[in-house]
């Protein structure tokens, strides 16, 4: 271990008092919105959670900046604003439970009409029974199967559905799925499919990648569920199939956003729309911690830090 402290900033006191018991460590409160007090000695920055800061304003100065952590699963907005020398990780796993929850929440809210006994409750109508729609023996496909795809899969499983999954090379599949199919299959299986739910990353191969032909393929009264990124699906393309009455959509992220008031999909029947919230629960906080934590450790000790996205540490530091 170094004779000189390693230097680290994290977004809040609570973070500090998790490494508290940690030798050889000098941890400071930084929320970036102000210069850091350390900057010429600070070698791990811990962005604070859903932060609109850009790295380029940052990094002004931490001439010994060596990692930023993020508290996101998502990185595509800081990959081109990264300095040569800095390595930049994502906050993979952090993240999987809260949005596998919000994920299945969605499909059930949506497949078994909650929006609209909502609805009726603040009329205090009571509505007459009818048969409608139930999650069991739907065809669900997850298209993206990383860690928060398959802890996605995970949940759907138990409710008696058809799981296929759908990334960006073909694979040998698991104990939740037998085969994970190619995303260049992917128009060929939209048909076949109740519920889909996109959990890709942002990148240009995926940016419109649900756009009004992949829509168009997906058959009549289906879902889409988006907890990914906006711009990973056509807007106006979802619209006008919603719109229609053809599909329904439930949604986490839209593109816009924020959303802005007067945009249509406030409005548009067969939508449900969250605020970009699937992570943010009270189960993050203690994740992100313990990520933190590890990837201190892993530099005190000189070892390869976790969930590296970009840059050149997938090295041990020395």
């Amino acid at each position: 271990m170094s004779a000189t402290p390693l230097v680290v900033s994290v977004p809040e006191a609570e973070y500090a008092q998790a490494l508290a018991d940690l030798d050889g460590l000098d941890v400071v409160v930084w929320d970036m919105e102000q210069p850091h007090p350390r900057g010429r000695d600070l070698r791990l920055a811990v962005m604070p959670y859903m932060t609109k800061l850009r790295l380029t304003e940052i990094v002004q100065g931490l001439d010994s900046l060596e990692v930023v952590q993020l508290q996101s699963a998502g990185y595509e907005q800081f990959v081109d604003e990264l300095p040569d020398g800095v390595t930049l990780c994502n906050a993979a796993g952090v993240h999987d439970a809260s949005t596998a929850e919000l994920a299945l929440t969605l499909t059930l809210a949506s497949v078994r009409d909650i929006p609209e006994f909502l609805a009726a409750q603040e009329r205090s109508h009571w509505e007459p029974l009818r048969l409608r729609t139930a999650l069991a023996d739907k065809r669900v496909l997850i298209l993206g199967y990383g860690q928060i795809g398959r802890a996605i899969a995970r949940r759907f499983a138990p409710f008696e559905v058809t799981l296929t999954a759908v990334a960006s090379q073909a694979r040998a599949g698991d104990e939740l799925v037998p085969h994970v199919h190619g995303i260049g299959e992917l128009g060929q299986l939209l048909p076949h499919h109740d519920v889909v739910v996109v959990i890709v990353p942002l990148t240009d191969a995926t940016r419109g990648l649900m756009d009004a032909e992949m829509l168009g393929r997906m058959p009549d009264g289906a879902l889409l569920v988006n907890v990914a990124r906006g711009s990973v699906v056509d807007t106006g393309a979802l619209v006008a199939e919603c719109a229609s009455g053809r599909l329904r959509a439930a949604l986490d992220v839209t593109d816009p956003e924020p959303l802005p008031p007067e945009h249509p999909l406030w409005s548009t029947p067969g939508v449900i729309v969250t605020p970009h919230v699937g992570g943010a629960t009270d189960a993050m906080r203690p994740r992100a911690m313990s990520l933190v934590r590890r990837q201190v450790e892993a530099l005190l000790a000189g070892e390869p830090v976790d969930n590296v996205v970009a840059g050149p540490l997938s090295h041990p530091v020395r």
